[in-house]
């Protein structure tokens, strides 16, 4: 029930969204994700369920399970992601390539850096767009039992470092949440004070994982 309270929120402030989907999402609750179509939201390939760790499969079921992710997403939003985040952010030796083979352009499992950079592969081009599994709230609220005002303030934390930092060098910030967990009303009010806090400054771009991987595409794959 979580998501509605997302959907609202960032309604009201203005703010896109990338979403992480799990495939079977489009064929258990097709009416979630019509609600991301609606909004024209940025969708990643998810894997089908978060149990399948692509780590553990051989090359032809992995490759199988993404390009059966892409598909059905495909078909129910009418667009073939070109980002992807592996359930559990687990990746084989060969999930990079394999990822280039199915059309992705861009993947954040590489959690190492606030910048996008690109990966080596041995065809094609991938972009390692940031995702954090530091501002993120299962880390945060199930491993580290934050309370829900220290949850507000790290989001708050981060922001400002990298605002500072975005006055020289370009900075990514990426907020991972996960409606179960910021959508239980106790805590969404601290939800949306951060959002709110950072919404309320001038001279940020806020943008979608698409947004991110085409733009630095633009600037420095030429």
């Amino acid at each position: 029930v979580g998501i509605w309270r997302n959907y609202e929120l960032m309604d009201r402030l203005g703010l896109p969204g990338s979403v992480t989907l799990n495939a079977e999402v489009c064929l258990h609750e097709p009416a979630v994700v019509e609600e991301m179509v609606k909004r024209n939201w940025c969708i990643l390939g998810h894997g089908m369920t978060n149990s399948q760790l692509l780590a553990t499969l051989p090359e032809a079921e992995e490759r199988q399970v993404i390009n059966d992710t892409l598909s059905i997403i495909q078909r129910a939003t009418g667009k073939r992601p070109i980002g992807w985040l592996g359930p559990g952010l687990a990746e084989s030796f060969s999930t990079p390539e394999l990822l280039v083979e199915a059309g992705v352009k861009y993947v954040c499992d590489w959690v190492c850096d606030d910048q996008p950079f690109l990966l080596k592969v041995k065809k094609g081009r991938l972009m390692s767009v940031p995702y954090s599994t530091h501002i993120n709230d299962i880390p945060l609220i199930l491993d580290q039992k934050l309370s829900d005002e220290a949850f507000c303030q790290a989001i708050c934390d981060q922001f400002d470092v990298l605002y500072a930092d975005g006055a020289t060098i370009p900075r990514t910030m990426g907020i991972a949440l996960h409606p179960f967990l910021v959508g239980v009303p106790h805590r969404f009010k601290h939800l949306e004070r951060a959002l709110a806090y950072v919404a309320g400054h001038k001279d940020v771009w806020f943008c979608t994982g698409d947004d991110i991987a085409n733009w630095y595409e633009a600037e420095y794959c030429r």
